[in-house]
């Protein structure tokens, strides 16, 4: 991954990582219009991952290729959709060299989202992503972090690789309901398997 990338990678996921947050309703409305979001479900021509499993917690989804929205922050699937995952289309696609990056909400709508149980995961469970190109690749997980949003570890997570990585990202902690948000982020870090 060129380091331009990196840098597009580790500037718009910096600012999705305040937007986990339930479908509650706002405070107050915007004063003007808020530029409206890329669809999320525009297709992606070119070789993307197609699908996720991960075994131990009972979560698939398929995986939509998601952008930045005008705004520059990610777009990701909506809240009323909280079993849908997306893949960060400018990060590698899995199975490449580097970080891989896919998105899921805890939860949503008042019901738990596709990664709801991501933080049960422990090194050794395995999560499993079908490509385009009809590729079935495996990862197993290394590790799993919850770490503080104000304290969000971006080289760690973002940071260039020598090998294909996957990271899995959700929030979690304590939910913030004034800012309708969770405070911390689960981050599961994984390595393709036999890489």
């Amino acid at each position: 991954m060129t380091a331009r990338r990196v840098g597009a990678v580790v500037a718009a996921l910096a600012l999705v990582l305040a937007g986990c947050a339930t479908a509650e309703p706002q405070a107050a409305p915007p004063a003007k219009p808020v530029p409206s979001s890329v669809p999320v479900s525009v297709p992606f021509k070119g070789l993307r991952p197609t699908s996720v499993k991960i075994p131990k917690i009972g979560a698939e989804s398929s995986l939509l290729a998601v952008a930045v929205k005008t705004d520059g922050s990610i777009s990701v699937p909506s809240v009323h959709t909280p079993m849908q995952a997306a893949w960060y289309k400018l990060s590698p696609v899995p199975g490449d060299v580097g970080p891989a990056i896919v998105l899921g909400h805890v939860d949503g709508d008042k019901k738990p989202g596709i990664f709801y149980k991501l933080k049960d995961l422990v090194p050794g469970d395995e999560v499993d992503i079908d490509r385009s190109d009809g590729r079935k690749l495996k990862f197993v997980v290394d590790r799993v972090t919850q770490v503080p949003k104000d304290t969000f570890p971006r080289e760690a997570v973002y940071g260039n690789s020598d090998k294909p990585e996957l990271r899995l990202i959700t929030c979690g902690g304590a939910f913030d309901h004034a800012e309708h948000s969770y405070q911390d982020n689960i981050v599961v870090y994984a390595n393709l398997a036999d890489a």
